[in-house]
């Protein structure tokens, strides 16, 4: 037994000092080297990785961190995935990806033969139905929207702030971090046909005040899009207020960038015994997807939204009417000589349609 625990500190010393990843190497040594990998190479945002390492800490290196990789076998992570299945589908689908991406570093440094996590059980999410807002239904959310504002609290009443943000959700599709980090200079209203370009997105991290990231979500997230006039007038009206330092449409009292965490825990109280409950910020970006994808089809819905792909755009953001379109004068065409058939002799009625 001590010739064992003897063999297993040195290899412990043997991996930190040289930064080796072997058959021998524990889990938990593995996810350091991992996160300090990702870090270095300057590819994946501090908020990433700081949801990296809590799902390290809290989901998988609690039961499997002491783990030699030897011991990692598709077995035993796959009866983790499962128990986390029971908590939910999002814990097991965030320790997957985590297992899966350090175990291939393993696998490049010879560690194991192959990757235990990429045979595990399939993650089946059920399909959920795409819901989005219809123009009636607005009229109940900003009128929920006023009823918060002027509601009897103690401290500061609520600015317009909230209200006009959800507006301008509704006139651009924008997610709620891209307009919260939206700046004067991003937006003309002097054009013939004033614009707003999305240039940035709001981050916080842990141990660090929140702050405008300088390019949104993805390349193709960078965008102009044209204003509606409602959009004009309610900027318009902002733009008469005192200016901040930070050039912010939106700007907190104290003259900093809102937190997106702040504004969807207002949300939830507002949208609270409207019938809206299932609604999110994201729902007005759904909505516009709708409404644009009806009039104007799915390729201009997703260039509003700035998806990289129209199809992203159908799977997830346009919502099925619940009834199709009436082409029941088309249909008809399909009649043919019915009415020959089922009553000989009869006059032939006109059609104006054939196949």
């Amino acid at each position: 037994m001590a010739e064992r625990a003897l063999r297993e500190i040195l290899a412990d010393r043997a991996t930190r000092a040289g930064e080796l990843i072997t058959a021998e190497t524990r889990l938990s040594a593995l996810a350091e080297l991992w996160l300090a990998r990702l870090d270095s190479e300057g590819r994946i945002e501090a908020t990433t990785l700081n949801e990296y390492r809590r799902v390290l800490d809290n989901l998988v290196l609690p039961p499997l961190g002491g783990l030699r990789l030897r011991e990692v076998t598709t077995g035993r992570l796959d009866r983790l995935l499962l128990k986390l299945r029971e908590q939910s589908i999002n814990r097991q689908r965030k320790a997957k990806v985590v297992l899966g991406s350090m175990l291939d570093l393993a696998v490049r440094h010879d560690a194991i033969p192959a990757n235990p996590a990429r045979n595990t059980s399939r993650i089946h999410r059920p399909k959920q139905q795409t819901k989005a807002l219809r123009v009636e239904d607005l009229t109940e959310i900003r009128a929920a929207v006023r009823r918060w504002v002027n509601q009897e609290r103690p401290g500061p009443k609520p600015t317009q702030d909230m209200g006009e943000i959800v507006d301008l959700m509704l006139a651009t599709g924008c997610r709620i971090g891209e307009i919260l980090a939206l700046r004067w200079s991003d937006i003309d209203l002097n054009a013939a046909h004033p614009t707003l370009t999305v240039s940035g997105t709001i981050k916080t991290e842990p141990g660090k005040s929140t702050y405008r990231k300088a390019t949104p979500k993805s390349d193709s997230s960078a965008r102009t899009v044209v204003l509606p006039a409602f959009a004009v007038e309610l900027l318009l009206r902002r733009a008469e207020t005192l200016p901040n330092e930070l050039d912010a449409v939106f700007a907190t009292r104290n003259g900093t960038w809102h937190q997106v965490v702040n504004v969807e825990r207002r949300w939830r109280t507002i949208r609270k015994d409207t019938g809206f409950d299932w609604g999110t910020p994201h729902t007005f970006r759904k909505t516009v997807a709708t409404l644009l994808s009806e009039q104007a089809g799915d390729e201009q819905a997703s260039r509003q939204l700035g998806h990289s792909s129209s199809q992203i755009t159908r799977d997830f953001y346009i919502a099925k009417p619940a009834v199709a379109a009436d082409l029941s004068h088309l249909l008809q065409s399909l009649a043919g000589d019915l009415d020959e058939a089922t009553n000989p002799g009869a006059p032939t009625k006109p059609r104006d349609h054939q196949l």
